[in-house]
């Protein structure tokens, strides 16, 4: 029987692709085995290529996130970046600092050859002809720097030049520290007057060991000897015989600024730094633009010691041993030795400047010695004023004096609304009539009405404006010295009574109208005609000083030091504006104890307190 395949029938399903889908032929199942049955190779297709992306006409379950332009830093790409960045810098740096240095010292190598002894100088190929400090290195490295003056320099140098040696010691300092590796301590930073620099050498120890060549005068000549000036008070012929003084301090009467306060007040302080570090103190005046010392004060306290020689005498560092302060140093010198013996920092505020007040003052006790004309002069008028002040009646109580200084010119006040002009006068005299009344009526009568005392009081006045003196504000005021006067130009041309007819060529008159100006002062005695240079900034040094000159000078010196000493000595309280140093002055001049504690010392110019130097 013949047998048949029955196919069964069913219904059949068939699956029609639409034609947008993407057909992709399955994958074998032997795609992860051997290539072929003779070969171990497989195929690493399965790891490369991966499932077809869905089809671009079926929707995302997820919707897409926006693609970034650009994806995240990586942390090695910034950080090598950085490293670029920080290695060009570095670079252009070390570049930088190698070329300035080698433009700012600009120097050779060279030797000196002695017994036992080789050193390796920086400097240049030969000792300059001008002081300036020098870097020496000695054969078994040690790097040290000294200050080098030639022998036969002229002593003192102008304020030029030790302001700029007075910065080349810092930069040779500096130099030195960092070849040999060397911070500034600490104990510099903060107490930068106790700090000893190691690395620095003293002039006389430098010419011992023979770091720099010794000098030997010829036909017996002293090196001390032959100064373009002099020392004040000075006698050769008794000091040669004395031994050499084993620290100094030697103030140089020589300042850019021509105010006579300010030289007072430097010279003071320094002579109370001298003596709180044992130096003997020295003063020159050689290039004083008032002239002589002793035209104006008596002769200074002279040490019981020889001068240095004067390649000794340096302006830097400040621990040298024979140093040399000027206005153009001092700020180096003595505001490091303020910083760290002269303010209390356990005091507040004004109480903390008194240990400078006090080395001030000493300078002062010591130094303050008018000549005998001016001495005699003020003791005779404050004689006078003694007499006006009396009462005259028994038992009454004297009048009260209250001193006046109004400076004008060319200082303008701290407080701010009038810092480009001048405190107004009747400001001054509102503080007078409220001193006297407090000054009137804490005083004591013993039965006499006080019409007495008040019509024996007095305002005495002092100022550098002779037009302030006929002012309203202080009509009968007492000027505090009438020895010499500042005259305007009214009074010069009443005194002279000219001529009608005045000659073409003569020089007009001008007079103090205003006040003290600088470019006044320096042009005293020039002709407006033929005077070239006379604006100049410097006008000082373009001609020598003519003798006429020099006396006008000194006797504005010799006035502003009177009007200082009448009002200090005599007055019962003093009204001032800080801002100006004669205002500075006088309340060192009047001692601490009555100037600040007992407040005979008035400051109308804003909230502030005494301060010795402004820089």
């Amino acid at each position: 029987m013949t047998s048949h395949l029955e196919v069964p029938r069913s219904t059949t399903k068939m699956v029609v692709s639409p034609p947008t889908i993407n057909l992709r032929k399955a994958a074998s199942y032997h795609e992860k085995g051997p290539l072929s049955s003779t070969s171990s190779v497989f195929s690493f297709n399965h790891l490369v290529f991966n499932s077809p992306p869905p089809s671009p006409s079926l929707p995302a379950l997820v919707p897409r996130r926006p693609r970034r332009l650009s994806g995240p830093p990586r942390p090695t790409r910034v950080f090598r970046t950085l490293l670029w960045i920080s290695g060009i810098l570095l670079l252009f740096y070390c570049t930088s600092h190698a070329v300035s240095r080698d433009r700012k010292m600009p120097w050779d190598k060279w030797y000196i050859q002695k017994p036992d002894i080789e050193y390796e100088m920086v400097a240049q190929e030969d000792f300059p002809d001008f002081p300036t400090p020098i870097a020496i290195t000695d054969k078994a490295g040690s790097t040290k720097w000294t200050f080098w003056v030639p022998p036969t320099y002229d002593f003192p140098q102008d304020v030029k030049e030790y302001s700029d040696v007075a910065a080349k010691c810092h930069e040779v300092a500096t130099h030195v520290r960092d070849v040999v590796q060397e911070k500034p301590s600490a104990r510099h930073t903060i107490f930068g007057d106790k700090h000893v620099d190691p690395t620095y050498v003293d002039v006389k120890e430098a010419l011992e060991v023979g770091m720099l060549p010794s000098w030997q005068p010829s036909h017996g000549k002293s090196i001390i000897m032959g100064w373009s000036g002099g020392l004040v008070g000075l006698d050769w012929a008794k000091v040669r015989s004395r031994p050499v003084c084993k620290k100094s301090m030697t103030f140089v009467m020589e300042s850019a600024n021509p105010g006579i306060g300010n030289a007072m007040m430097l010279m003071w302080m320094a002579y109370g730094v001298a003596q709180s570090q044992g130096r003997s103190f020295f003063i020159d005046d050689s290039r004083w633009a008032y002239g002589e010392y002793t035209d104006v004060f008596k002769k200074p306290p002279v040490p019981d010691c020889q001068p240095p020689p004067r390649n000794e005498m340096i302006p830097c560092p400040h621990h040298a041993r024979h140093l040399v302060v000027t206005s153009a140093t001092a700020k180096e010198i003595l505001e490091m030795a303020f910083t760290r013996d002269f303010e209390d920092p356990l005091k507040m505020e004004l109480y903390r400047q008194k240990q400078m007040f006090n080395y001030a003052r000493k300078g002062y006790e010591a130094l303050f010695k008018l000549n005998d004309d001016d001495s005699k002069y003020v003791e005779k008028r404050i004689e006078e004023f003694d007499k006006k002040t009396a009462a005259s009646e028994t038992g009454a109580s004297d009048g009260v004096i209250v001193g006046v200084h109004v400076r004008r010119g060319d200082c303008h006040p701290l407080e701010y609304q009038y810092q480009d002009s001048y405190i107004p006068l009747n400001y001054y005299k509102d503080q007078v009539n409220y001193v006297l009344e407090n000054k009137l009526n804490s005083t004591v009568w013993t039965g006499i009405p006080s019409r007495d005392t008040r019509d024996h009081s007095y305002v005495v006045l002092a100022s550098d404006d002779p037009t302030v003196y006929d002012s309203d504000e202080f009509k009968g005021a007492l000027r505090a010295q009438a020895y010499i006067n500042l005259a305007s130009k009214s009074a010069i041309e009443h005194a002279k009574q000219k001529d009608k007819h005045k000659k073409p060529w003569t020089e007009e008159d001008f007079g103090w109208e205003g006040g003290f100006f600088a470019s006044m002062f320096w042009n005293l005695g020039l002709q407006s005609m033929n005077a070239k240079g006379s604006n100049a900034p410097d006008a000082q040094e373009v001609m020598a000083v003519a003798p006429g000159t020099m006396q006008m000078r000194s006797y504005l010196g010799r006035a502003y030091m009177m009007d200082l000493a009448v009002l200090a000595e005599r007055s019962d309280t003093v009204v001032c504006a800080v801002s100006a140093m004669g205002c500075r002055l006088l309340a060192v001049m009047m001692g601490w104890t009555s100037a600040i504690e007992k407040g005979t010392w008035v400051n109308i110019d804003g909230g502030f307190g005494w301060t010795g130097l402004t820089w």
